[in-house]
């Protein structure tokens, strides 16, 4: 959804209750799992954030606040949203001289453990009012065996209606913009959980 100025509270939190029950506007619901689906642009980026629990702690916690969404020209209605299956979630961006809202709902949540890997994060799906379709995954891991404790980031998408399809390339960039400030994001985040803690 495009605006000529930036949409009021009221109006985003309207949309996102109209959105509740509408369906996925891409037939793959949940692909992000496992095979990724043809005929879809992939995106994947991955950062590390430290080492060992403590940092695994803090990244997940901050994977549940939102925190991968503080970005410049990037706003979450609502970082408050708990992380579960079924939520819908507005993304608003400031672009060149307009605003554009785009909707999504989380498709699935992820907690899993087995010996050597501990993993948090969930994916959300594109909806009817948004400018692309298709899956976004979040997740924060810790390796145990590397005590490494990472953040990725992973989706395909492609154009949801012929405006996007004309701004192709714009989208593209914009994409990969979000995903390395998201990188750097979670890298601030657990630095501040790490500088202010006791």
């Amino acid at each position: 959804m495009l605006f000529f100025t930036r949409p009021t509270e009221e109006i985003i939190r309207a949309i996102i209750t109209s959105q509740q029950d509408r369906q996925y506007s891409y037939t793959e619901i949940g692909a992000s799992r496992g095979q990724l689906p043809p005929g879809y642009r992939v995106l994947h980026s991955r950062v590390e954030l430290g080492r060992g629990s403590t940092q695994f702690v803090r990244a997940s916690e901050a994977l549940h606040q939102w925190r991968m969404f503080d970005v410049p020209d990037v706003q979450l209605c609502w970082p408050t949203t708990p992380v579960q299956t079924g939520r819908v979630v507005a993304v608003l961006i400031r672009h060149f001289g307009f605003w554009s809202v785009n909707f999504c709902r989380i498709v699935y949540v992820i907690d899993d453990e087995d010996r050597s890997i501990r993993r948090v994060g969930f994916a959300y799906g594109t909806l009817a009012e948004h400018a692309e379709q298709g899956e976004e995954r979040f997740t924060v891991e810790w390796d145990r065996s590397s005590d490494l404790v990472s953040y990725d980031i992973l989706s395909f998408s492609r154009p949801g209606n012929w405006k996007t399809l004309v701004a192709y390339p714009l989208a593209r960039r914009l994409q990969q913009r979000f995903a390395d400030d998201s990188l750097s994001a979670m890298v601030r985040a657990v630095q501040q959980k790490r500088t202010t803690s006791p």
